[in-house]
């Protein structure tokens, strides 16, 4: 009754050992994956896996690491796809001012492009946001409107304050949830995850990155999913099996899938 809503299943270190990554994430009762691809290669690997798993589905765009360095390049690759019907989400594209690989205005640049593109398409945008949370906010505002109110998204791997997590939950976003939460000193965010609307609620891996505290220092793949699940309910106070079930619902219908 799982689905993990955002894992990186093309990246190398995980790609190199799918199968017993997904015959793991099935035994776990994960039902379906949304795969992220974040460049040409993984977008080409994620669509062929999709033909060998028809519950693992596929999301794409250049992250606002790299749109500096091949932004221009890739997103009419990306654009492509999602044209064609081959994408559940546009994403994840965003703003990482924490980092700041690139330049801020050209990620600001290629975020309304991908916005542009994800209302173009019809599809819900997948949102990548460190330490640029007025600035996503502004721009969400300004250029993803559809019929006067605000487009479908979902704030991945969210790790913000409780005042900006309610400035997703306004906007009607979904926030979704890591194994950050897991983690010990994350208090701020397990305050978050206890407040979030159940009905405004994902959860997700982040594959191969962030491995619940359970799993610290290993590669995090979707089994370890349960984890997080289990750690979200007992802070909401709810059973896993509803907290399961409701987030299950909640990416089924966001993002349409048809498992």
């Amino acid at each position: 009754m799982l689905i993990d809503s955002h894992a990186h299943l093309t990246s190398p270190s995980v790609f190199n050992e799918l199968n017993s990554v997904l015959e793991r994430s099935q035994q776990a009762g994960v039902d379906a994956i949304l795969n992220i691809c974040t460049d040409p290669l993984s977008l080409e690997r994620g669509l062929a896996l999709s033909e060998r798993f028809p519950w693992i589905y596929q999301a794409a765009a250049t992250t606002p690491h790299d749109v500096e360095k091949e932004g221009k390049q890739v997103f009419e690759i990306m654009a492509a796809s999602a044209r064609h019907g081959q994408l559940k989400a546009v994403g994840e594209t965003g703003l990482d001012y924490h980092y700041q690989h690139s330049d801020r205005a050209i990620q600001k640049e290629f975020l309304r492009r991908y916005l542009h593109l994800a209302l173009e398409c019809k599809l819900p945008v997948i949102i990548h946001c460190r330490h640029a949370f007025a600035d996503l906010f502004e721009i969400l505002d300004a250029d993803y409107q559809v019929d006067g109110g605000h487009a479908p998204g979902i704030l991945h791997c969210f790790t913000g304050t409780m005042a900006e997590a309610e400035g997703v939950i306004k906007r009607g976003w979904m926030l979704s949830l890591s194994g950050i939460v897991t983690f010990k000193k994350s208090v701020e965010l397990q305050e978050v995850a206890r407040n979030v609307p159940l009905e405004q609620l994902l959860i997700e891996t982040d594959t191969p990155y962030l491995a619940p505290q359970k799993f610290r220092g290993k590669q995090n793949e979707p089994a370890f999913l349960v984890e997080i699940a289990h750690c979200i309910a007992d802070l909401q106070h709810i059973s896993f099996e509803k907290l399961a079930e409701a987030t299950a619902r909640n990416a089924r219908l966001f993002l349409a899938l048809d498992r």
